[in-house]
């Protein structure tokens, strides 16, 4: 049993080790060892970087087990550390430049205060705008969200479909992923269910670069639309959406904007399949509760309960049909169905 006053220092070191991460990959040292076993200044020489300052970055690396040493000074990555290679099918890169990053990292420093005066948000409170508005106006920053997005999308869908199980979608013909980004998640559906066709909604800029989009390179380019437009104003007809991390964005009042946006659209029977961290009850601990507070340092937004869930959906035209979750990772799947008429609150 670790002693509980190492618990306290293995919490304050936190910030040590993936900020050691983060100039791992920023500086691509992973990459750097894609090929085997190589000399800490050899990889330096390559990288143009110090080969003192190098080998002890690399040590530290390995010491956490990104990496391994041999007694000559040369490293190999671990199976962890082929993670942080942007050639990895399911790469992390994006997500540690993202959320170790400048921005990111000086937005924490806010939390003392949102919690002291019950505000949010405290990426606008540094940055001056809200995260959404800095993707579309920083073009390093839309960089690396983007790529987040997309390590954040590769490593989740496997989460998304397990806890999605079975469900039958037989009488589900079209499928619209609001927020769907470059489509990963819905190109992953249409592939499963081949009866299926989609279209990914999300804003203009998401679209830009066509080689980014999944729905060529996952071969349901026949079956999948992408549609530029802005949740809050309008969003495609269809017999089921899906929702990944959208909803986690914003404050309960956006919430329900956006889901009677969607039920407003949505055809006869239409379901709703919203995957997000759902936060479990007091005595279990989850990544949820600390993603939350991410949550209040970026966004408006926050982590919620499935019952909070429920709420949502009963304020917006949906009604709260079960949360599902996945038994190797933390995204949980809760599905909601059109409620009966009348039945609408707020």
């Amino acid at each position: 049993m670790t002693h509980p006053k190492q618990t306290v220092l293995e919490t304050i070191s936190g910030r040590w080790r993936s900020q050691t991460l983060y100039a791992g990959a920023r500086l691509g040292l992973f990459e750097a060892l894609g090929g085997g076993a190589s000399a800490a200044e050899d990889v330096a020489d390559q990288l143009y970087l110090n080969r003192r300052a190098t080998y002890r970055l690399m040590r530290a690396l390995a010491c956490l087990g990104f990496m391994t040493e041999s007694p000559d000074k040369s490293f190999a990555l671990t199976e962890a550390g082929s993670y942080l290679r942007s050639d990895h099918p399911e790469s992390l890169r994006g997500v540690v430049l993202l959320e170790e990053g400048p921005e990111h990292y000086a937005a924490w420093k806010h939390l003392s205060e949102m919690v002291r005066d019950g505000g949010e948000n405290g990426f606008q409170r540094e940055l001056g705008r809200p995260l959404f508005l800095h993707v579309a106006g920083d073009e390093r920053y839309g960089r690396v969200f983007n790529e987040a997005m997309t390590s954040y999308s590769a490593s989740e869908t496997a989460m998304f479909l397990e806890a999605l199980g079975g469900r039958d979608l037989a009488d589900v013909k079209t499928l619209c992923d609001v927020g769907g980004g470059h489509g990963h998640l819905l190109c992953s559906v249409l592939a499963r269910y081949p009866h299926l066709r989609g279209t990914v909604l999300d804003l203009a800029p998401t679209f830009e670069n066509e080689r980014a989009l999944w729905a060529r390179r996952m071969g349901v380019e026949s079956r999948c639309a992408y549609v530029a437009g802005d949740m809050f104003k309008q969003v495609p007809a269809a017999d089921a959406y899906l929702l990944k991390h959208v909803l986690h964005d914003w404050n309960d009042a956006e919430c329900v904007q956006i889901l009677s946006r969607i039920r407003g659209a949505a055809n006869d029977g239409a379901r709703l399949f919203v995957a997000e961290f759902v936060v479990t009850d007091a005595a279990t601990p989850h990544f949820a509760k600390l993603f939350d507070i991410h949550m209040m340092c970026v966004s408006s937004g926050e982590e919620r309960t499935a019952a909070e869930y429920g709420a949502l959906f009963e304020k917006s035209g949906w009604r709260y049909v079960d949360a599902r979750h996945s038994s190797f990772g933390p995204i949980s799947v809760v599905e909601a169905e059109i409620a009966a008429q009348g039945a609408r609150h707020g």
